[in-house]
């Protein structure tokens, strides 16, 4: 199946992650967050057998994601695009498609934490209809030794809009 973003007439498919492919995602996380994953954590969420999938076009990584499944709900852990892709909507079909593999899991709610700071993904989590319902003080690590509060945000898989995927 090729995707488009809303914004793109470039066509992407979906991949799962493996540990042949690392190496570029490991480039791309650290080129894309001031506080990446380290490989470590790719491969040990890939050894425990979480939804890892990268987004891909042609032979251009444009992003992927990470999601723990647990009883009747998912956790997303890491969502990334490279910098070179952003703000052309392919988080938004990386959401998309989280949520129909969710959903295919049974699973009823969708879990993140976002950095407080990062404005433009609260605002693709908000507008995929994530609520705000908590925070956690100084989860994350930050510039200067300091450490940044992530906000807790779920979506009702149920309350989730219908999506429509033709082949």
């Amino acid at each position: 199946m090729n995707l488009h973003a809303p914004d793109q007439a470039v066509a992407a498919r979906f991949e799962p992650m493996n540990e042949h492919r690392l190496d570029v995602v490991v480039a791309l996380e650290q080129q894309a967050h001031p506080h990446p994953w380290q490989r470590r954590h790719f491969v040990d969420c890939l050894a425990s057998g979480y939804e890892a999938q990268l987004l891909i076009a042609g032979d251009t990584l444009l992003g992927y994601f990470v999601a723990m499944k647990g009883v009747e709900e998912v956790h997303l852990l890491n969502i990334t695009v490279a910098p070179e892709h952003q703000r052309q909507g392919w988080a938004r079909v990386m959401l998309d498609a989280l949520i129909l593999w969710s959903r295919g899991q049974g699973a009823q709610w969708l879990w993140l934490e976002a950095r407080d700071g990062n404005t433009r993904a609260l605002h693709v989590y908000k507008a995929h209809g994530f609520r705000t319902v908590g925070v956690r003080r100084q989860y994350y690590p930050a510039a200067q030794g300091r450490r940044e509060d992530a906000v807790v945000m779920s979506l009702k898989l149920e309350n989730a809009p219908e999506l429509d995927v033709a082949p």
